[in-house]
């Protein structure tokens, strides 16, 4: 974990040092959206709020990096419980430059988890999704791949209110979720997933995606053509590319501290386990935010999923509400409150494999920042969930509120002072 710090303060420290020759990407007589609007794939988070990341400029293009480093001991209690000791982490970089009357940016993103989290994923109570050594994982969150994106995406102004932009991919997210969990202002410092992730976000690395689509100053529709099938369990590689499903979405910002989404998918063969069923998946979103003083902000979202299986005429819900408070430079508080839907077969209950489970977990937590050094925040972390379950499953995990724990040490770029955001809407 100290070498990873290390290599993350001596990158921060490259692209501060060109901190004065930044740019914003928008103003008031264009529709192009600041670089500090961009979640992850091609969504938006509120204007009001931003990604904690460091600026910079080099020969005309314009930089953004950011990222996180999480070093945690997890236990989650019970019989289906186990504790790790590990590391999740990620980093970005997106380059932004002027071409041929509109703009090009070039991104990747990565993550160590291969090497960092053991044993197929980290211990997580009631999560389920992807395999490990030919099994689902259950009670599990698998790690992210190394190459969580690595995309190009170009934007066209044709009127001062009206643009066109397309996104390609070999990994990158299609147009169907809300922002994704590390993306989302409201979770990044947070260090679990949620449990209802293949409900609503999970598509964020996707091996193919093509997205397309047209925007304004406070709206965007997109439609995507990428590839259905989840990550294997190969994390370091490229999985095979295609193009085999098809996706949807609708964005509105009606004011830079709202963003409200709506997207629909249908995903050709995603399980490795259950090859030929396709999946049906709805997900809608609202991010709300504020700035809170200088250097602190406040960020809610709201999010619903549903999945249907082909074949199948049940359909199964993903409801997750979720809090991210940085008061200030010190103090930093984080709630997620979720209910899911989850099959017997997903939580490997074999006495009833069909039918289906009624799940919900609250977890808040706190992080404490005891260094900031060379535009980066180091803090001490813990983070507490009670889980409920209904009686039919106390038997597998021995109560029906089994809880779980994260104690971690979490390092990532400081806020920058509210006065220096990108341009808010009105």
């Amino acid at each position: 974990m100290r070498c990873f710090g290390w290599i993350f303060w001596l990158f921060a420290i490259g692209v501060t040092s060109a901190q004065a020759q930044h740019q914003h990407m928008m103003s008031a007589d264009t529709v192009m959206p600041p670089m500090e609007r961009m979640g992850s794939g091609t969504t938006w988070i509120p204007d009001a709020v931003v990604i904690p990341s460091v600026y910079g400029a080099f020969k005309g293009w314009n930089l953004m990096a950011h990222g996180i480093l999480f070093g945690y001991y997890d236990r989650q209690d019970g019989p289906r419980g186990a504790d790790q000791f590990g590391s999740l982490n990620w980093a970005m970089l997106m380059a932004t430059h002027d071409l041929a009357g509109g703009r090009i940016q070039f991104r990747t993103m990565l993550s160590l988890d291969p090497a960092t989290v053991q044993d197929g994923g980290y211990p997580l109570l009631l999560q389920t999704g992807e395999t490990y050594r030919g099994q689902a994982l259950r009670d599990r969150q698998h790690p992210h791949d190394f190459w969580m994106e690595l995309g190009a995406l170009y934007e066209q102004a044709v009127t001062a209110d009206l643009g066109l932009f397309l996104y390609a991919a070999p990994s990158g997210e299609p147009a169907l979720g809300p922002v994704a969990f590390m993306h989302r202002p409201s979770a990044f410092d947070d260090p679990a997933a949620p449990l209802g992730h293949h409900w609503q976000d999970a598509t964020h690395i996707t091996f193919g995606v093509v997205t397309a689509g047209v925007f304004g100053r406070r709206w965007k529709a997109e439609i995507s053509a990428f590839n259905g099938r989840e990550p294997d369990e190969e994390r370091w590689g490229f999985d095979r590319v295609r193009l085999n499903s098809y996706s949807g979405r609708v964005t509105v910002s009606p004011h830079s501290r709202l963003n409200m989404t709506l997207g629909y998918g249908k995903l050709e063969d995603p399980e490795i386990l259950h090859p030929g069923e396709d999946v049906q998946r709805v997900a809608a979103s609202l991010l709300y935010g504020d700035r809170i003083g200088d250097v602190g902000q406040a960020s809610v979202a709201a999010i619903w999923g549903a999945n249907r299986h082909a074949g199948s005429d049940r359909i199964t819900h993903s409801a997750l509400v979720e809090l991210g408070l940085t008061a200030d430079t010190h103090n930093t508080v984080t709630v997620r409150t979720e209910f899911v839907q989850k099959s017997g077969e997903e939580l490997a209950i074999s006495t009833a494999p069909d039918a289906t489970f009624d799940v919900a977990a609250v977890s808040v937590g706190y992080i404490r920042e005891f260094l900031q050094q060379l535009g980066t925040t180091t803090g001490i972390g813990i983070r507490g969930t009670l889980n409920w379950l209904p009686s039919a499953l106390e038997p597998h995990y021995g109560s029906r509120t089994p809880v779980g724990l994260f104690v971690f040490l979490r390092l990532r770029p400081t806020l920058k002072p509210a006065m220096q955001s990108g341009m808010k809407m009105q």
